[in-house]
């Protein structure tokens, strides 16, 4: 069982450590384990308890009533908010179950809690509003050692399994004008988001080859030419510097029937001259303009 340092609950929960020390001292709210050194330790159900009560609390729940509650009534006014709310505080929910059964290697409350955000927003808001923010949490909680890589790996896999199922339930493409190859580069392994944006161009009808992550320079541009693709749609997300550009540009040499389209950290990207054939897409929104 992983244990969690107050400072990893401030990081997931967005509430200071100080305030979970009074809401510890006052209310009784979570009580912490101890160490043989006195330090505070933490497990997955205080960590589940306190993201619960986070959602509750942006609702404008006061604490001194949450603190009252027992873990049953807790999780109906999770339920309640999910079911009669259309606020930010609706998100906050699934986003902190979704953290919780990631924790908790829940898959059935992983896949239940994803398939009720899907039905209430739709795929396209649900992944703006709940998976993209989830993401965010995830890399918070790498970066201060709260979350294994495995936890990730598991909401990973479940997240890209849904964008599959998703992209395999829509029409045949029937739209000729624009072909998409879609792809990562080499060493780039962030696929969601790639998922994702072959939904979106999918969903408006039009053709896509998927190359997946990881694909080498010399691949993409064979793929060109058998497939007649005239748009290029790559990310760069991690473990990529300005050099990533050049590299890209020489290796797969754009021609005048081809343009390419670009995303990811704005650091690299950045570096990448606007042209008549070559965009940089900074949001999901600039693709739905784009096509």
């Amino acid at each position: 069982m992983k244990l969690y340092k107050i400072a990893d609950l401030e990081h997931l929960s967005g509430i200071k450590a100080h305030t979970i020390r009074i809401w510890e001292k006052r209310y009784n709210l979570i009580e912490p384990i101890r160490t043989d050194t006195n330090y505070r330790r933490y497990n997955d159900e205080q960590v589940k308890k306190l993201l619960n009560v986070t959602t509750l609390l942006s609702k404008g729940y006061k604490i001194s009533h949450l603190a009252e509650l027992k873990e049953n009534e807790i999780n109906d006014k999770i339920l309640e908010i999910q079911n009669n709310t259309h606020e930010d505080a609706t998100y906050i929910s699934y986003i902190n179950e979704l953290a919780s059964s990631m924790i908790n290697f829940d898959e059935t409350l992983f896949n239940n809690t994803f398939n009720k955000a899907i039905n209430k927003y739709g795929l396209f808001d649900c992944m703006l509003n709940i998976v993209y923010p989830l993401l965010y949490k995830i890399g918070v909680m790498w970066a201060t050692d709260n979350a294994m890589p495995v936890q990730e790996h598991f909401a990973s896999c479940i997240i890209k399994r849904k964008l599959a199922s998703s992209v395999d339930m829509l029409e045949a493409p029937h739209r000729k004008d624009k072909k998409f190859l879609l792809f990562l580069p080499p060493e780039e392994y962030h696929e969601i988001v790639l998922l994702f944006t072959n939904y979106i161009i999918r969903a408006k009808g039009y053709e896509t080859i998927y190359l997946g992550q990881n694909v080498p320079y010399d691949n993409i541009k064979e793929v060109v030419n058998i497939t007649n693709a005239n748009y290029l749609l790559t990310f760069f997300i991690a473990g990529h510097n300005e050099n990533s550009v050049e590299e890209l540009i020489s290796n797969v040499k754009l021609s005048k029937s081809l343009t390419l389209l670009v995303s990811g950290n704005s650091d690299v990207v950045s570096k990448f001259n606007k042209t008549a054939h070559t965009e940089v897409l900074n949001s999901p929104a600039d693709l739905m303009r784009f096509l």
